[in-house]
């Protein structure tokens, strides 16, 4: 298996902490990115450059801010800069609100976009430029099982941006392919334990709406998690997202799977998506664009 060189957004806690171990652990060298990395997120990053130490990895810190094109920019540069090329982009970063939709104003949704969506475009802007010149490099997207599979209420704009980001997951593996850059969405389901997602999750400014709406709902979001947590098995940890995201990096280039689910309460994401894939597949054949399904270099006149 060849080393890559693996950027990975939203590093500092849960599944992109755990991604970057993992990968390291396969051999990879980590650019663990997050924000303020000098200020309130240096603790994550000694731990970090601890670990790795102990560990003989090979993981680095690097400032990212997905707010931010400028910041973008500048920590694929940095990598450039030491490592002359940059094989894998990890799309992890996100944040999660919890709340009656009607609460938030359309202010705190665009934030949540904003994160959840934007975010990506904007470290894809700073990636695909050097991707394409090299003519080969993977974008791997975590995803969420509520963009196909059932959820509960009050997930409304969180679903909804991560929804927007697969659904251009899937339009810009075709734009890539003939670049011979390939595309791997990973999908978590729900996990009751194991990462702060939950507990540092939003919550809308407006109280009064919120309020409404726990008069007549109040207790459902505790019943849910509940319900959640005994369809667990034992097995069911955050890790497993993260040794499949280093599973998928270690395969070949043109071997790696389309989509993959990590989805322990079984939500239904798993049936629903054989279905779509299937359709996806069939329709790119009846419209001519086939070749689009798998990376590769187009023969040039």
């Amino acid at each position: 298996m060849s080393k890559s060189i693996v950027l990975v957004t939203g590093a500092g806690t849960g599944i992109g902490h755990l991604s970057v171990k993992a990968l390291a652990r396969a051999g990879h060298t980590v650019y663990a990115s997050m924000r303020d990395i000098h200020g309130r997120n240096a603790a994550k990053v000694r731990e970090l450059r601890d670990w790795a130490f102990a560990n003989g990895a090979d993981v680095r810190a690097v400032e990212l801010d997905v707010l931010s094109q400028a910041s973008a920019d500048a920590a694929v540069a940095a990598i450039v800069a030491e490592r002359g090329r940059l094989d894998v982009v990890v799309h992890n970063a996100g944040h999660l609100v919890i709340g009656p939709t009607e609460a938030f104003t359309p202010e705190e949704i665009g934030k949540v976009f904003d994160t959840n969506f934007l975010g990506t475009q904007r470290v894809n802007r700073a990636v695909l430029p050097l991707m394409r010149r090299q003519q080969q490099g993977l974008v791997l997207w975590v995803s969420s099982s509520t963009t196909r599979g059932g959820f509960p209420p009050f997930l409304g704009p969180y679903a909804a941006a991560k929804a927007a980001m697969d659904s251009v997951a899937v339009t810009m593996a075709y734009e890539l392919a003939r670049f011979n850059i390939e595309t791997s969405i990973v999908v978590p389901g729900a996990f009751t334990s194991g990462t702060d997602h939950f507990a540092n999750a939003g919550h809308p400014a407006d109280a009064a709406t919120s309020a409404a709406y726990d008069a007549r709902y109040h207790g459902l979001m505790d019943q849910v998690g509940a319900r959640l947590t005994a369809m667990m098995p034992p097995e069911a940890d955050p890790a497993a997202v993260a040794d499949e995201i280093a599973r998928i990096v270690g395969l070949p280039h043109g071997a790696r799977p389309f989509r993959s689910i990590i989805d322990f309460p079984d939500d239904g994401v798993t049936a629903v998506t054989e279905v779509a894939e299937r359709v996806r597949e069939e329709f790119a054949e009846r419209i001519g664009i086939a070749d689009l399904l798998k990376p590769s270099l187009p023969a040039m006149d």
